[in-house]
This record gives C-alpha cells, sequence and structure tokens, in this order.
C-alpha cells in the first residue's frame, strides 16, 4: 500500500495559490484515476484505489498546510505505512516553475507543510515529488521583509505565464505519482528528473 498526499490549504480562498500546487496535482490524479476522495479520516479528505495491483490511498490533509505532518503521520499509523511507503507531494521555490524533481529523504527545504511532515513522522526517509514555483523577483531587503515576501508569493495566484507552465507539469507530476508506484523510485528518478536536465540549464 501507498500513501500519496498532496499537500496545500484546503478553504476556498487559497484554491489557486502557488502553495496549493501539491493539491492541483492530487485532484488531477484523483480525476485520472477516477478515485474520489469521499472520505474523512486522519484530519484528510483521501479516497482508496488501485495502480494496477499497488493498493494506493490519495489524501488532501484538512488543516492549514504548515500543520500537514499530523494528517500524514495519523494515516501512516492507521494503515501501518512505513516513511518510504510515502509520497508527498508539493510546491519548490527553489525549482523554476513547473519542473519537476524526486527524491526521497533530506531536509525540509524551508518548506513549512514538509518540516511539519518530518517532525511529525520522526523520519524524514519518505518520498517528495516537488513542482516548481520559482522564487520572487525583488530582494526586499532585510530578513523579516524577505521572509514576509516569501509568505504573499506562496500564498499568491499564479500569473498567466507560469499557469501555462503549472498546466503542463500537473500532469506530469501527476504521472511521476504513478510512476513511482508502478515501476519504483529509481526509474521514476530516472524518468522525470532526466527530463528537467534535457530542458536546458535551467533544469536543476
Amino acid at each position: 500500500m501507498k500513501l500519496i498526499v498532496g499537500l496545500g490549504n484546503p478553504w476556498p480562498e487559497y484554491t489557486h495559490n502557488r502553495h496549493n500546487v501539491g493539491f492541483m496535482v492530487l485532484s488531477h490524479l484523483a480525476k485520472k484515476t477516477n478515485i474520489k476522495l469521499d472520505r474523512s479520516q486522519g484530519k484528510a479528505r483521501i479516497g482508496k484505489g488501485r495502480f494496477g495491483s499497488e493498493e494506493v490511498i490519495l489524501a488532501r490533509p484538512q488543516s492549514f498546510i504548515n500543520s500537514s505532518g499530523e494528517a500524514v503521520s495519523k494515516l501512516a499509523m492507521i494503515y501501518g505505512l512505513k516513511p518510504e511507503d510515502i509520497i508527498v507531494i508539493h510546491d519548490d521555490l527553489d525549482l523554476p516553475t513547473g519542473r519537476i524533481r524526486i527524491r526521497q529523504g533530506g531536509r525540509s527545504g524551508g518548506h513549512n507543510g514538509i518540516r511539519s511532515t518530518i517532525e511529525r513522522l520522526g523520519n524524514a526517509e519518505f518520498i517528495r515529488i516537488k513542482v516548481g514555483i520559482g522564487r520572487p523577483e525583488s530582494d526586499p531587503g532585510s530578513p523579516t521583509d524577505k521572509e514576509q515576501a516569501i509568505i504573499d508569493y506562496v500564498l499568491s495566484d499564479f500569473d498567466k505565464a507560469e499557469r501555462e507552465l503549472i498546466e503542463e507539469s500537473i500532469p506530469r507530476a501527476a504521472e511521476a505519482a504513478e510512476a513511482i508506484v508502478a515501476e519504483g523510485l529509481s526509474a521514476a528518478m530516472n524518468r522525470y528528473n532526466q527530463q528537467n536536465k534535457s530542458s536546458g540549464p535551467s533544469g536543476g
């Protein structure tokens, strides 16, 4: 069994924010695989289905993104899952908009939802599918102003040019989740991380 979690803020006013790209990918994946997120469990909306022979749970936490780890850890406990059975999809400031990177383990990279998940699981070895949202272009100066600029940025909507890139990356990130389950982590990383490299020097 695999648990696939999309990170975001659940209230309507956040729907199209950069910080909600994890929700966007999960919604696309649910629709593509005909899995309905029709149950509440472990502080999340969940749906159950199969990717081939593997049972999967799709989950959308129902708390603020900074507390996402509570839902992830509760579901992991309920279903007896190891960290390597958990796939978390989230936005990433350090990747160019629309780029995807798969990795297992590592630090939070400043993402509070990932930090919360690491703290609640007591383990960082879950799998992440990162979807790039870039960083704000202007430098506000002081660390305090910079932190507020990041908050304002992730809680604002994509502009038109960014939206076009994100609309292309959402189905690709959903396919990456399917590939991890069906083909294994290494094969998925080789395919989707390599796609980024072939896109040019900004691919990371």
